[in-house]
């Protein structure tokens, strides 16, 4: 697994199987981003049986086929979109096409299951509202910093089983490597890509809603700047914003493409979730300078003390299985429709109220 470059990051986890093989089919198309192959690997992982991938880009086709030779190339995005046995399609487009293939594959009767950020404009959210109302069709997202992260899984349980009482703020912090030279084109063009607080904000937003509880929020303000890449001037190299929920709960959250090339991984990912009885600190993917390998560090404060736990290998990444489920039984296990479309939509307003401060 890449670890120095968040956009060829692709976790691997102990196969969880929920179905028998053959027993849910799912294909992939268009693979303009790295994330592609987490969330094939974590399909995969949960009994998932791949069958084709379709990319216009044959280059990205063969990749993709060495990784995972079991697929089948497509001669066409519709031959994917037509196939009988695929239940759900999974695609990591350009950010401003996500939208048009998930209308194009929940109208031809299938799933969706697209990489973060799943919009990049207010009106492409309110059609796959209605299309996903219009089909019953699925528009599931890949926000990976929690749903691909043990510590992260393992704070939820930690909260759900109220280890730090009522939560009511959380706080988080998503730096990346920029890696400019390895970049395509369309991730420096705003209107592809949609802005920082859209894109990388997205996970940190979505973590937000699922931590605190919260159905409903308010973006209170929200800034961007570009500090260092005068060369790419429609790129946001800094982006923060501050949220408050409908239960009265907060959020705040940093993002940039700063981190140093002397850190051992693409970004020191934390999130600290405060609550009423005591707190917890994920340091996702390293510990820096602390001797202790690897990322899913979980440090939890409460009434009975202080508590370190290492959460690799001790929860698994359950989210996918259940998506597994929710589409074969209809159900919404996993994650609501109406808690990715929020997430969705408060990213998109993060982006369009920001003040641009360099």
């Amino acid at each position: 697994m890449q670890v120095s470059d968040g956009m060829n990051y692709a976790p691997k986890g102990k196969p969880q199987p929920v179905v028998s093989p053959g027993e849910f089919v799912f294909s992939a198309a268009h693979l303009d981003h790295g994330h592609i192959y987490g969330m094939t690997n974590a399909l995969l992982e949960a009994g998932g049986t791949l069958k084709y991938v379709y990319d216009p880009d044959p280059a990205k086709v063969a990749q993709f086929v060495k990784t995972y030779p079991q697929a089948i190339p497509a001669r066409s995005e519709e031959e994917v979109l037509q196939d009988k046995d695929t239940r759900l399609v999974c695609g990591a487009h350009i950010t401003s096409e996500r939208c048009a293939l998930g209308l194009r594959v929940m109208a031809s009767g299938k799933d969706y299951f697209t990489d973060k950020a799943p919009f990049t404009t207010l009106a492409q959210l309110e059609s796959a509202k209605a299309m996903a109302q219009k089909t019953g069709r699925k528009y599931m997202v890949y926000y990976g910093e929690r749903l691909h992260v043990e510590g992260a899984i393992l704070a939820g349980y930690m909260i759900e089983q109220g280890e730090i009482g009522q939560v009511i703020h959380v706080e988080g912090f998503g730096p990346h490597r920029l890696g400019a030279p390895g970049r395509p084109a369309w991730f420096f063009e705003k209107e592809k890509y949609g802005g920082i607080l859209c894109d990388i904000g997205s996970h940190q937003i979505e973590q937000y809603l699922h931590f605190a509880g919260e159905e409903d929020a308010k973006v209170v303000c929200s800034r961007i700047g570009n500090y260092a890449n005068p060369d790419h001037p429609e790129l946001d190299d800094f982006g923060d914003c501050s949220i408050v929920g409908a239960k009265g709960t907060t959020n705040y959250f940093r993002v940039d493409w700063f981190t140093p090339d002397g850190l051992s991984t693409w970004g020191d990912g934390r999130t600290i979730i405060l609550g009423t009885k005591g707190y917890i600190e994920i340091r996702k993917y390293v510990n820096i300078a602390s001797g202790q390998p690897g990322g899913d560090h979980v440090y939890l404060v409460n009434g009975r003390g202080e508590q370190y736990v290492n959460a690799q290998g001790a929860t698994g990444y359950p989210f996918f299985g259940q998506l597994i489920l929710d589409c074969l039984n209809r159900t919404e296990n996993a994650m609501t429709q109406a808690h990715a479309f929020k997430a969705a939509e408060l990213c998109l307003q993060a982006q369009a109220q920001a003040i641009t401060v360099k």
